[in-house]
């Protein structure tokens, strides 16, 4: 292992070491803190950032947007301090940290026994989402995680979430899609963090105006296994619960090959995540490039963050 990932996963074993043991107000203070001294800085992932918040708030002033950029930061914060302290909070704490709207177009289609998939986009806390549905509502869950460098902090990160009842799958290695599949079959529930192609093979898709691609796995899933397809959306308010929203089911049409499907299926995800994330610009942690513009630095000349490597694990 090099020194530098040495230092990255003993920075992250700190943080879940040390800032699982403080007050909640001080875990506040502290993750405020540290974005505030991170957005002052403006490295590569805050002018990122801010690029992507130019498309969804468009003729945003710069002062707009750095506003923006200051609240996306203490956003992006809150939920490392969170997801650092998720393993120390009680059961009560967990079922009352998380508020959705509209819960029954999950319940029903657990209910109907033919398997849901949640699709969600980088917004607010994932983790603490998907610790309340194992925690409140009983229901175990497979998801998929990005294989994170060093080895070591991937490991932290499965043990993380296999702590708060998730079964985790590496989502390189081939056979996730296999198992995510027979999961479904069974009945079971699937969460996927679903607005950032990792593998650049995904489906292109209009969003905010521009062209991005967005990844086949939710529409397949659905497609293959008849599971019902749900956007989810969360956001942040000013109380210490997190808000959220269960969108009605992306039906699968009626016609058309599959890629065709495919293609309105993952649109439609789209269309609802961007619903979400324009009410709550500051909740989405995209730190990265998304847009092909952006992501073509041929198309796009001086554009920040050329080596972004701020992978959201």
């Amino acid at each position: 292992m090099s020194a530098r990932d040495r230092l990255t996963d003993g920075l992250y074993g700190a943080g879940w070491a040390t800032v699982k043991k403080l007050p909640e107000p001080a875990a506040v203070r502290l993750g405020r803190t540290v974005a505030d001294v991170a957005w002052k800085r403006r490295g590569t992932g805050v002018r990122r950032l801010e690029g992507n918040y130019a498309r969804v708030v468009p003729g945003a002033s710069p002062e707009r947007l750095a506003a923006l950029s200051r609240a996306g930061m203490r956003s992006y914060l809150r939920y490392w301090m969170e997801s650092f302290r998720l393993p120390a909070w009680s059961t009560e704490r967990i079922k009352g940290g998380f508020a959705p709207k509209d819960l029954h177009h999950l319940t029903d289609g657990m209910d109907a026994g033919k398997g849901v998939i949640l699709a969600l986009p980088h917004l607010a806390n994932w983790d603490l989402a998907g610790a309340w549905v194992t925690t409140k509502l009983g229901i175990p869950f497979t998801t998929v995680a990005e294989r994170l460098k060093p080895e070591t902090l991937y490991d932290r990160f499965v043990a993380y979430r296999e702590g708060l009842g998730m079964e985790v799958l590496p989502h390189s290695g081939g056979t996730a899609f296999g198992t995510l599949a027979r999961r479904l079959r069974d009945g079971g529930l699937v969460c996927l963090v679903a607005d950032r192609d990792l593998p650049a093979s995904g489906v292109e898709v209009d969003f905010f105006g521009e062209t991005a691609r967005m990844p086949a796995g939710p529409a397949l899933l659905a497609q293959q296994t008849g599971a019902l397809l749900l956007p989810v959306t969360l956001w942040y308010d000013d109380s210490p619960v997190m808000q959220g929203r269960v969108h009605p089911p992306v039906e699968v049409p009626e016609s058309g090959t599959r890629a065709e499907k495919t293609s309105v299926m993952t649109q439609a995800l789209a269309d609802a995540f961007a619903t979400g994330i324009a009410d709550h610009p500051e909740d989405w942690h995209m730190l990265q490039r998304l847009w092909l513009k952006d992501l073509d630095p041929a198309k796009a000349p001086g554009s920040p963050g050329a080596a972004d490597g701020q992978g959201t694990p």
